[in-house]
């Protein structure tokens, strides 16, 4: 197995690393102190082509791997959380869909502004009562002529306040459950859309996340993704690929954690000594160290597979557990090493800490990963 990374690689981690750090990290304090869009680094990202890296140039994207989009995402989050998911739903969850089951029209008139960052996507499947179960929504999609007729709430929904266009998933037969649900590519200026409640956060707090209501809304049957009843296989085939991009938002987190609780120990001196020479404080240095490497080579591999067009379900499933576990317990541990300190926001270790949770919650709950991986064993 090679572990070297390509040319192209090494140059999409150089160029995201350097804007992180120079453009990215400066403003991420301020940005979750002040629930603030980060719109002047979605331009600037949209830019570097990070909005569609693995979306082909004819389509408005970068036309990379998904490897580099995995990389990126890793350099972006280490820097800002909240940056980091923005661009991953816009990646994994708006142009993903589209660029694999769009019709060519569609392609044109939603995926090239979106992977080109001239518009922002969001991904419309939770509901207030239907999460995990994805067969208990109550989205209607009712055909009338050459349009369906959609009304029905979708709620912690990222990136919906900025959004121009949604991916939608609706029931259009409800007595076939999961095998009723129907996707669709929905303008978010249409008659009939609208936001429901913003909500407060306790981490990834500068990206915006709230419901939105259909009303009524008209959507033409040519904004369907696949047909009648695939919508489920969309979602899935989505959330397989969406889950390389938490897991690599998940890295980002558990390395801020690192890094920072690394400079603090070096400099941070009780009983003569700098903490760091304390063998409590260097162990569990070491096993956030080990436990990132680790997570990084299960999300790399995932990335590769999708690359490679190889069924990823269960190796989507392990990087986004293990890698969101592993930014969860970096956190935990960096607050420690911080101390009294970690718990301030003074130092960024108990922003880390808020940001970590979401990830082993959103784009699937451990719980729901630990399910499909499972199953995938059970079936041999």
């Amino acid at each position: 197995m090679v572990f070297d990374l390509t040319e192209e690689q090494r140059m999409i981690q150089d160029t995201a690393r350097e804007f992180a750090r120079k453009e990215v990290l400066p403003k991420a304090a301020e940005l979750d102190e002040n629930s603030r869009f980060p719109e002047e680094l979605i331009r600037q990202m949209a830019e570097l082509g990070f909005m569609g890296i693995a979306v082909p140039e004819e389509y408005g994207g970068a036309g990379m791997d998904n490897v580099c989009y995995a990389i990126a995402m890793e350099e972006i989050s280490r820097a800002c959380a909240s940056t980091g998911v923005i661009m991953s739903v816009n990646n994994s969850l708006a142009c993903d869909p589209i660029l694999k089951f769009g019709s060519e029209e569609i392609k044109r008139e939603y995926l090239v502004p979106m992977a080109s960052g001239k518009k922002l996507g969001c991904f419309g499947l939770t509901e207030p009562g239907a999460g995990s179960d994805a067969g208990s929504q109550k989205t209607t999609a009712v055909r009338d002529g050459d349009f369906y007729v959609v009304n029905g709430t979708k709620n912690f929904i990222t990136n919906a306040p900025q959004a121009d266009t949604c991916v939608l998933f609706t029931m259009t037969d409800k007595a076939k459950t999961h095998k009723g649900i129907t996707a669709f590519v929905v303008d978010m200026k249409w008659k009939g859309v609208s936001l429901g409640k913003h909500e407060k956060k306790m981490g990834i707090k500068a990206s915006a996340t709230s419901s939105i209501v259909f009303e009524d809304v008209r959507v033409p049957a040519k904004n369907r993704l696949g047909n009648d009843g695939d919508g489920f296989k969309v979602a899935m085939s989505t959330l397989d690929g969406g889950r390389i991009g938490i897991a690599s938002q998940a890295l980002g987190i558990a390395r801020a954690s690192l890094e920072d609780a690394l400079a603090y120990a070096k400099d941070r001196k009780q009983f003569g000594q700098a903490i760091c020479e304390f063998q409590a404080i260097q162990w569990m240095l070491a096993d956030i160290a080990t436990e990132i490497d680790a997570a990084r080579l299960l999300t790399w591999r995932a990335a590769w597979m999708k690359d490679r067009k190889m069924r990823h379900s269960k190796e989507s499933s392990m990087a986004k557990l293990y890698a969101s576990e592993v930014a969860m317990r970096a956190a935990v541990k960096g607050v420690q090493i911080h101390g009294g300190y970690g718990y301030i926001k003074e130092y960024p270790a108990e922003r880390h800490f808020r940001d970590a949770k979401i990830t082993e919650i959103y784009e699937g709950t451990s719980e729901i990963q630990r399910l499909v991986i499972a199953s995938a064993l059970l079936k041999g």
